[in-house]
């Protein structure tokens, strides 16, 4: 299946700004792209493209004084199966564990470890350890935080999700995953392009959505606690510890985002062009 995908930011620039922007796809996205199109900066500002500590693909610009308009449309293709399962991958003993993973279990700006782990072992002790331990996690986040977009704020933590008990799709993102660190599984937010395609469409579609992924039966796993199903058609940008680290813009400098629109629609061939 062919996947159209892209974004527009438009932002009032109010003092001279480095800004970093995690816009483009992963490169373990990127082989699956049919026609590019290539971030479209309004006015023209060159920009340096760099890999940070996780791998995903970063952009700088200085931004002056005044309006900015980023944009790109893409269409990409995609093998409209759901999100692969496997029931039967175990949980490693953590003196087992690839040391590239072992980050992964460490606490992080949103996700606070230390605070959930006895709480982790009350509600999980019981279930059984591998995929069956992080779908309970999933399956305990999914029916007791609310989803509420009024409920969002930058500044939410996993723990304050735990007790408020409502959030967006990063802040159902952070509990799971800092549940599965607490429980000794490593666990990475991941984010990227998520439309409706394939279940019912949404009144307020969620195309850019925040999910985690787990080190199981020796690779990772995507699980997504908001919606607590498999989905097609995930389309990944970036992985890090957590939101903090895949942030789509972030900018040293005062300015205003004045619109944000972002589409995923399928496709025929025809929508190539």
């Amino acid at each position: 299946m062919l996947i159209k995908a892209g974004y527009e930011f438009v932002f009032q620039v109010e003092t001279p700004s480095l800004m970093l922007l995690m816009v483009a796809l992963h490169l373990d996205r990127e082989h699956t792209v049919r026609r590019h199109s290539g971030m479209i900066i309004e006015p023209y500002i060159p920009f340096e493209e760099f890999s940070d500590v996780y791998g995903n693909r970063c952009r700088r610009i200085f931004a002056l004084p005044g309006p900015l308009r980023l944009w790109d449309d893409m269409v990409v293709e995609d093998s409209g199966q759901l999100d692969a399962a496997a029931l039967w991958a175990s949980q490693h003993p953590a003196q087992e564990l690839p040391s590239e993973t072992l980050h992964f279990l460490l606490g992080s700006r949103y996700c606070e470890v230390d605070r959930l782990m006895e709480i982790a072992w009350d509600l999980f002790k019981g279930t059984p350890a591998g995929w069956g331990r992080v779908q309970a996690v999933c399956d305990w986040v999914h029916a007791n935080v609310r989803s509420d977009h009024q409920a969002a704020r930058p500044t939410k933590t996993a723990y304050d999700v735990f007790v408020e008990r409502a959030g967006v799709c990063r802040d159902f993102a952070h509990l799971a995953l800092t549940f599965c660190r607490c429980l000794c599984i490593p666990a990475r937010y991941a984010t990227g392009y998520l439309g409706d395609i394939g279940v019912p469409r949404m009144a307020c579609p969620m195309d850019f959505s925040g999910w985690f992924e787990v080190y199981l039966g020796g690779r990772w796993y995507t699980f997504h606690a908001r919606h607590n199903v498999p989905r097609i058609g995930r389309v990944l940008m970036a992985r890090g510890r957590d939101a903090a680290d895949v942030a789509m813009t972030t900018s040293f400098g005062k300015n205003t985002l004045e619109r944000f629109t972002v589409w995923t629609d399928e496709v025929t061939e025809g929508g190539l062009f």
